[in-house]
């Protein structure tokens, strides 16, 4: 009877809960002096007492006003850390029905399947790989510098296998960026994105050419004139491209304005 009882009063409480429309929801962004509130599962639950929501926006990246549902199958906690707040209604479907929207292809379904039963996947696996090219294709070119320092061999051949492991790592690293742009934003055009893109094409065309060059020339970097001038040029320039590439993926995870406290857009 008792166990009746509570089930009863729970559904009782949920039917007296507000009903929160996408639009409404996003009036409690945190901004003025607004509550903070967040939806998971068709749930609204009030955060405004969480320190990692102060502002309206959680780690620089996940604004509060909106159903954080996808973003919270890949964050490193699950749903009880939300149930430690009050739940102060559920969302409304929207209006418009999947039925009556464009509907996705077989491909993207089983995607999107796999991803709902492994949401590893959703976001991990370029941010765990990206680093390795980074620092790779960085320290190749100082590897070079410092045998033009020192002349001692072996920092050209740890010159080179720097390359060759970075290029090696832009083939794993390249697919997930672009299988990451095309999960979570629909590979809608982004400018940062597309920055992202053609400096990374640059930067391991430029790799692929001094790696060759070096292949078919052990000696040109020995020399003080004549080839090995563009070589070296094809070389450092690795190290502005890759800062690029590497800037411009670090806004995308804390976004230069939101840790400024500005208003911006989500994207």
């Amino acid at each position: 009877m008792r166990s009746t009882a509570a089930v009863s009063i729970i559904i009782w409480m949920a039917e007296e809960l507000r009903k929160f429309t996408a639009e409404e929801l996003s009036r409690f962004n945190g901004e003025g002096g607004t509550p903070v509130y967040v939806a998971y599962g068709g749930r609204v639950f009030d955060v405004t007492a969480s320190r990692y929501w102060r502002g309206g926006m959680h780690m620089k990246r996940h604004p509060a006003g909106q159903d954080l549902t996808a973003e919270m199958s890949a964050a490193p906690h699950d749903l009880s850390v939300l149930e430690r707040y009050p739940q102060v209604g559920t969302l409304v479907p929207s209006a418009v029905t999947e039925a009556e929207g464009p509907q996705p292809g077989a491909f993207r379904q089983a995607v999107e399947h796999f991803l709902d039963a492994h949401p590893f996947f959703r976001r991990h696996p370029h941010p765990m790989t990206v680093h390795f090219p980074i620092v790779f294709l960085i320290f190749a070119p100082v590897f070079t510098l410092l045998f033009l320092i020192t002349r001692l061999p072996g920092f050209e051949w740890t010159a080179f296998n720097c390359l060759a492991a970075g290029l090696l790592f832009c083939l794993v690293v390249i697919p997930t960026g672009l299988f990451t742009w095309w999960v979570n934003y629909d590979a809608r055009p982004m400018v940062t994105v597309t920055i992202k893109i053609f400096v990374s094409l640059c930067m391991f065309a430029d790799g692929v050419s001094v790696l060759i060059w070096r292949l078919l020339d052990p000696q040109v970097v020995l020399r003080h004139a004549g080839p090995s001038v563009p070589y070296l040029i094809l070389d450092f320039l690795l190290l502005p491209m890759v800062i690029v590439v590497a800037w411009f993926g670090a806004t995308l995870t804390f976004p230069l304005a939101r840790a400024r406290g500005l208003k911006t857009t989500r994207v």
